[in-house]
């Protein structure tokens, strides 16, 4: 059969109803909350694509799994299974368990991170380089040049190191002021880009010449191995957990949340092979996250989190995972949207500064688009730019090459009939595009702005 997408791999077996408002109950609601879709009551949200992380369907046999939870205080043993199940797909010796992926950078940057240390990886993380840079430390990318050109279609895997920079930083600086590279699988802000094997395995290889760590930012690494397959040379006909245990082979250790490729709603890990490493996560997890056998988590929480890890390595399910995103860009790309290219695997990104180039930087084309959006329709995105991005500690704003709007695709959830409402809805908005208004801070926070800050239209 020649369909123009892939079928789901899943029946639906409980529905939640969903409502829409009225445009002029949007326009009251996105005022209200800033003109930050983040400050959105869910309740006033038709379409919910703000992000991918603990808003997908779990499966029939994870909801089992929450019937099965051991909420031991101390030896759950959801915990062991939970353990057991990284360990088998990753192949990491030692595993932390923590509430979601950014208790487990908190442990990782508190551990490692000093003042005059640098983090070299492949384009920031908003929280990862909030944690690095609250314990001194400074973030540099080591991205490939091509990863910051929204257009360039022709690059199969945009999230690779560029080696020539990690290797001239650490010349530079020198190695021991380089606590441990961190290599994002995929790069979620240069729009869900992969990361090659090749490049993987040459990181690693000139990080240990060198007597220095890679850790992987492994939160969505499943959809990365799926780009492997599809584009690398070699892997066609290796299954993705084949090509998953290589590509942790080529890795010191990881931080993880559970709540994207883990296919659940909280959760996390550290994970890794040194022995130091490990004694002294699990003595600082008590501190922040709670013991070593649940770190933040529910015994249940952790049944379902090890059965997802299990259910996301099953090829039809990320085969139409990805799809499914692509199927959205595809559709965009024929409304003549200006959108991030190659698509990436869990979102698609519009680019904001071609989307409104009437609109400068400074004044957040993207977080105006974002709330544009939401009053069109109902659809709820988020900005992926300058906001996101923030201030250097000299309070003087980042500017970024790429300033997008997320439309994130949360795991088993919605139906190609949805993003058909989604692509119409973009589509629309561009249609009036020269009506749209740059933004200005009414609140900026100081840390992590893009959560909580507000903003008014600038007349």
């Amino acid at each position: 059969m020649n369909n123009k997408y892939v079928a789901e791999p899943y029946k639906v077996k409980m529905v939640e109803p969903l409502r829409i408002l009225s445009k002029e109950e949007r326009e009251k609601a996105i005022k209200k909350a800033g003109y930050n879709t983040f400050l959105l009551d869910s309740s006033d949200v038709y379409i919910d694509l703000l992000t991918d992380s603990g808003t997908n369907a779990m499966s029939d046999r994870q909801w089992a799994g929450l019937m099965m939870g051991d909420e031991a205080y101390a030896g759950s043993r959801n915990w062991y299974h939970l353990e057991k199940t990284v360990q088998e797909i990753m192949g990491f010796k030692h595993v932390v368990p923590t509430h979601q992926g950014r208790g487990a950078e908190n442990l990782l940057s508190q551990i490692l991170v000093r003042p005059g240390t640098y983090i070299p990886g492949n384009m920031y993380f908003t929280t990862t380089r909030a944690h690095q840079e609250l314990n001194g430390g400074t973030f540099v990318d080591v991205i490939i040049d091509e990863a910051h050109i929204s257009d360039r279609e022709d690059v199969p895997f945009k999230g690779n190191i560029d080696l020539k920079k990690y290797e001239s930083l650490i010349k530079k600086v020198g190695a021991e002021n380089i606590p441990y590279i961190c290599v994002g699988v995929t790069v979620n802000l240069a729009g869900g880009q992969p990361v090659s094997m090749k490049n993987l395995k040459e990181v690693y290889e000139l990080s240990h010449k060198y007597g220095i760590r890679v850790m992987f930012d492994c939160t969505r690494y499943v959809e990365n191995a799926y780009f492997i397959k599809e584009r690398e040379e070699g892997y066609k006909d290796k299954s993705i957990a084949e090509i998953v245990k290589e590509m942790f082979s080529y890795a010191d250790g990881a931080t993880m949340s559970g709540k994207k490729d883990g296919i659940v709603n909280i959760g996390g890990f550290l994970a890794m092979n040194e022995e130091e490493l490990y004694q002294k996560a699990t003595a600082l997890v008590v501190v922040y996250e709670g013991m070593p056998s649940y770190g933040g988590m529910s015994g249940r929480d952790m049944e379902a989190f090890s059965i997802g890890l299990k259910e996301a390595l099953d090829d039809h399910y990320i085969k139409h995972r990805v799809e499914q995103v692509k199927y959205l860009g595809d559709k965009l790309i024929e409304g003549g949207i200006p959108i991030v290219k190659p698509i990436g695997g869990h979102a698609v990104f519009l680019d904001a500064r071609k989307f409104l180039p009437h609109i400068p930087q400074s004044q957040y084309p993207a977080q105006a688009l974002a709330a544009e959006i939401y009053i069109e329709s109902g659809v709820r995105t988020m900005e992926r730019g300058n906001v996101s991005a923030g201030r250097n500690k000299e309070g003087k704003e980042y500017f970024p090459k790429l300033e997008l709007v997320r439309l994130t695709i949360p795991r088993r959830v919605y139906s190609y009939a949805h993003l058909d409402y989604v692509a119409e809805a973009v589509i629309n908005t561009y249609e009036r595009k020269n009506q749209i208004k740059g933004l200005k801070f009414t609140y900026e926070p100081p840390v992590l702005r893009f959560f909580t800050g507000k903003f008014e239209p600038i007349e």
